[in-house]
């Protein structure tokens, strides 16, 4: 029986003691809590569910778009931004992106302090770089959106900071790049980290590295604000050649592989906040709660897939789907002077029939996984230096032994390109869809069969080694054209969410100014109230 006490590596240990000098929540109730009607609520609530049904992201991305969204609307009428800060607090506790009573009045001028420097980092920014104005803006929009919401729940974004380190520090020493400085190569992982692990956006990516340069802003010292306003340019430049670093796709593949043992043992720490220490020390201890938790996790991933699913299918039909299914019938009916109505019922219902397909056949991790992330758990916290130092190095160029092969493959790969679409095109014809119901076609599978494959991904989470089929690659060659052509028409056709652009400068302003009427109103009703009582 080996010995059950984990002697805890230095890593480990300092990332505990991170955990133990976490900020302390305060009590609103000594306070005065903010509060708002539920009537409002109800309203604001299904407002912002349909907002972002038309606009794919992950859950924990959702409240800073929000809070981007508002304040753009907001300082377009109000560029200098005064009491900004209380009316977005209230319009994100109408939508519940901040549950009642958990800020109190006294906070308000904290975040009003925060638009208020940022607004002056604007004004002085753009004055000084007219030709950067425009990525300028984009910037101190994400900085200011990002700090707002992170400042939200302090205690929340200490611990996720602290989980986003201590992996960053374990996995940092496992990574080399070849031509590329030590420091280089920490600032791309940490990015990667951010990407793989994390799942943070380019806002907060460009924001977390930020911080690491200057720390928040509201917090900085004259000198240093003015620090900041004067390199602001170059402060830009700098983070840009990190993020779109040669490198990012590997380490984030990288980082990916490695995340299942990380995700289990933050849960333990989650769930265990009184005891984690003690049981991160026994061996016995950290596998009977590791093993219940992947077993959990296990079970509820057949539930996100299908919400994710669904999301998937609700987003394409309301950006793309819609947009191509309304065009089809127009054009079909301009060109050839009729509309067949069985592509139209086939494009509309092969997406959904497609998504269903794809995802039931994603295969949940089983015991063998499971091992192989108590193994892995057990190598995180354990003093074991071979662990932490055994290096995979990333070739800056790859090099090419056989470049006539290469050649040779490429065309092939373009055969199969051709080929995969010309089949499709075949079989369209013979089923008498025109060709406008035939780019239709494509248009979808192409899309869902992209997002099909992200949502997959989902699946691999817990999965700390994919093993690929006998006759995977095989069908991978065939199916990536159709991948390729389905990310190509998710990102670079993203600017065809005209729902997007509907909701955002016709509908929410006036919306939510009948939401504030009504708070208003609920307001004088209880006021009224209270005088007779």
């Amino acid at each position: 029986m080996p010995d059950e006490t984990i002697d805890l590596s230095s890593y480990t240990s300092a990332f505990f003691e991170l955990l133990d000098n976490a900020p302390k929540k305060k009590d609103i109730e000594e306070l005065t809590p903010l509060t708002v009607s539920q009537t409002a609520s109800f309203f604001a609530i299904m407002y912002e569910k349909v907002r972002n049904s038309i606009e794919f992201r992950e859950e924990h991305l959702v409240r800073r778009a929000a809070i981007e969204r508002i304040l753009t609307r907001r300082l377009s009428a109000n560029p200098k931004g005064k009491g900004e800060g209380e009316i977005l607090v209230q319009e994100l506790l109408w939508a519940r992106y901040i549950p009642n009573s958990t800020l109190s009045a006294s906070d308000i001028p904290h975040f009003q302090n925060i638009i208020d420097r940022y607004i002056a980092l604007y004004s002085r920014v753009t004055a000084n770089s007219k030709t950067a104005h425009k990525l300028s803006s984009e910037y101190i929009m994400h900085f200011l959106t990002c700090e707002f919401e992170e400042e939200l729940n302090p205690q929340q974004t200490y611990k996720k900071a602290a989980y986003l380190y201590f992996l960053y520090q374990v996995l940092k020493n496992k990574i080399s790049i070849q031509g590329v400085s030590q420091e280089e190569t920490d600032s791309y992982f940490y990015v990667s980290c951010e990407q793989a692990y994390s799942k943070n956006d380019t806002p907060y990516i460009r924001y977390h590295l930020f911080n690491l340069m200057y720390g928040q802003l509201y917090k900085l010292s004259g000198a240093q604000f003015e620090e900041v306003c004067s390199k602001f340019p170059d402060i830009i430049t700098q983070i840009e050649k990190t993020i779109k670093n040669p490198h990012s796709e590997k380490l984030a593949r990288f980082v990916k592989r490695q995340t299942p043992p990380f995700s289990v043992l933050y849960t333990i720490i989650d769930e265990n906040p009184k005891n984690y220490k003690e049981i991160a020390k026994n061996q016995s201890s950290v596998i009977e709660k590791a093993t219940e938790i992947c077993t959990r996790k296990y079970a509820d991933l057949a539930k996100k897939l299908k919400t994710a699913a669904i999301r998937s299918i609700i987003y394409i039909f309301l950006t793309k789907a819609v947009f191509a299914l309304i065009l089809e019938y127009p054009v079909s009916k301009l060109i050839y002077g009729a509309v067949h109505i069985f592509p139209i019922i086939v494009n509309s219902l092969f997406p959904p029939i497609l998504m269903g397909l794809l995802v039931s056949f994603v295969r949940v991790p089983g015991e063998a996984n499971t091992k192989k992330i108590l193994n892995r758990i057990v190598q995180i916290l354990n003093r074991d230096p071979s662990y932490e130092t055994t290096k995979k190095v990333f070739a800056t160029k790859v090099l090419v032994k056989r470049p006539i092969l290469l050649i040779g493959f490429t065309g092939v790969y373009l055969f199969a390109f051709g080929l995969t679409f010309s089949i499709v095109y075949y079989f369209l014809r013979l089923l008498k869809f025109s060709e406008i119901g035939i780019i239709v076609f494509i248009f979808f599978v192409s899309l869902v069969a992209f997002f099909g494959y992200r949502v997959r991904q989902i699946g691999k989470e817990l999965t700390l080694q994919d093993e690929e089929g006998v006759l995977s690659p095989i069908l991978y060659f065939f199916f990536l054209p159709v991948l390729a052509l389905g990310k190509w028409l998710s990102s670079g056709v993203a600017k065809l969410n005209f729902f997007m652009l509907i909701f955002d400068f016709i509908i929410e302003a006036p919306f939510k100014v009948i939401v504030d009427i009504i708070e208003e109103w609920i307001r004088f009703v209880r006021a009224r109230k209270e005088e007779i009582m």
